[in-house]
């Protein structure tokens, strides 16, 4: 992970879209563009055709897919890909969000506003139901990307406010907060929350990952799919769950209890230190 460098990809390509009358003007978003341009410099490499489809990077040994969402759209690719060559899933998510509101009519922004939403690893479970037929192939990695954002916001929605039902623009990328890289199906055990115990419910796990109980359950279908916990009993009417232990464990288990998953610690991030990007973003409305 190199910060330093992120930032200056952020940097270019917000000014390469000033040059272009603006943000949100292009069909490809800004955390994409910036994502492809971080993990490969070299545009010869982006925009590859590889069995059919167009791959966002392939460098002749690995194909990187940068999905910020929709993991559904991704099925037809990855039995193309998967069977051509190792692929890796680069999946952002907004850390921490500050909201800017656009008059569609004036072109006006308003000031940041932190989001009280939060982002963290978890939230991938929702994604990875859709393709969790390929979560066992050898050949496909993920990489949870935690980044810190400006989202930019028309008022355009059904409330009084124009907030509520409101379309998005864009999101700008100003801070790179943590790399999740998921190898193999022992190291989903990065995503079994720490403060789990040996044995536990989708109810414990709500309350241990912060996502809804729904989500919960979502995340418990796919662990115990690719057998990263078994189904071991019932306690009432909910299913009882145990982890795996892996033999080793992936250096990013490490660096994940020292980063900002717990809900506890996320509430210590301090909104005064998250600077809007030096750079001012133009909307061509």
């Amino acid at each position: 992970m190199d910060k330093q460098l992120f930032l200056r990809v952020c940097d270019e390509v917000i000014g390469q879209r000033q040059g272009l009358n603006g943000i949100g003007t292009l069909g490809e978003k800004t955390v994409h563009s910036v994502l492809k341009s971080y993990y490969s410099p070299d545009n010869s490499n982006h925009e590859i055709k590889v069995g059919g489809f167009v791959a966002d990077i392939y460098s002749g040994s690995e194909i990187v897919e940068i999905q910020t969402r929709d993991f559904n759209k991704l099925r037809r690719k990855l039995t193309a890909f998967l069977a051509f060559a190792p692929v890796t899933i680069v999946y952002p998510i907004p850390h921490i969000k500050l909201l800017r509101w656009v008059n569609p009519q004036t072109g006006e922004i308003s000031p940041p506003r932190k989001s009280p939403k939060k982002g963290s690893p978890y939230v991938i479970f929702n994604e990875l139901y859709k393709i969790k037929d390929f979560l066992s192939n050898p050949n496909l990695c993920l990489k949870i990307v935690l980044i810190n954002l400006e989202e930019y916001r028309f008022l355009d929605g059904w409330s009084h406010d124009k907030k509520k039902g409101s379309s998005r623009c864009d999101r700008i990328p100003t801070e790179l907060v943590h790399e999740i890289r998921i190898n193999n199906l022992e190291e989903y055990q990065v995503l079994i929350p720490e403060s789990l115990g040996l044995e536990f419910t989708s109810k414990d796990f709500k309350k241990a990952s912060g996502l809804p109980l729904h989500h919960a359950q979502t995340a418990l279908n796919v662990l115990n799919f690719i057998e990263a916990v078994d189904r071991v009993g019932k306690r009432g009417n909910s299913f009882v769950y145990s982890r795996k232990m892996a033999d080793t464990m992936n250096a990013d288990i490490v660096d994940l209890k020292k980063t900002d998953l717990k809900k506890t610690d996320l509430k210590k991030a301090d909104p005064k230190k998250l600077k809007p990007s030096t750079k001012k973003a133009s909307l061509n409305i």
